[in-house]
């Protein structure tokens, strides 16, 4: 069975996302999607300044196995991102919801509305089964 944190928030595309202020998310995959993956070769995440629209592709994760796109679950401008995973792109299958975090976005418009779209561990954990 994957981890799902409880205090986090999750999308359908396997991202969780975790509010670290009143306008910016950190975003990463799930230990669900990490675990489908395999082992993570590499991670090409978007630039610092990049507005992105909620459901966009912005990066992509490669896998001995395949590739998957990455994508925000949020609108709003890229503010950081984990250049750890630049030299140590397996952090993501160790350490997904710590080291292995993605990216950081400042939110366009209400947090707490956008927040609202996305779900909560339990209804994750229904999702991840089907």
């Amino acid at each position: 069975m994957s981890e799902i944190k409880d205090q986090l928030l999750y999308s359908e595309e396997h991202e969780w996302v975790e509010r670290i202020n009143e306008d910016t998310v950190r975003i990463g995959i799930t230990d669900f999607a990490q675990h489908q993956l395999g082992d993570i070769v590499f991670v090409e995440l978007p630039k610092v300044g990049r507005e992105v629209a909620a459901d966009e592709e912005v990066g992509t994760v490669e896998s001995v196995k395949t590739a998957s796109e990455l994508f925000c679950p949020l609108a709003g401008t890229v503010v950081t991102f984990n250049t750890d995973l630049e030299t140590e792109p397996e952090l993501v299958n160790s350490d997904p919801y710590g080291r292995g975090w993605m990216i950081e976005l400042k939110v366009n418009g209400d947090l707490e509305s956008a927040l609202s779209k996305l779900m909560d561990a339990k209804a994750y954990a229904e999702h991840a089964q089907d």
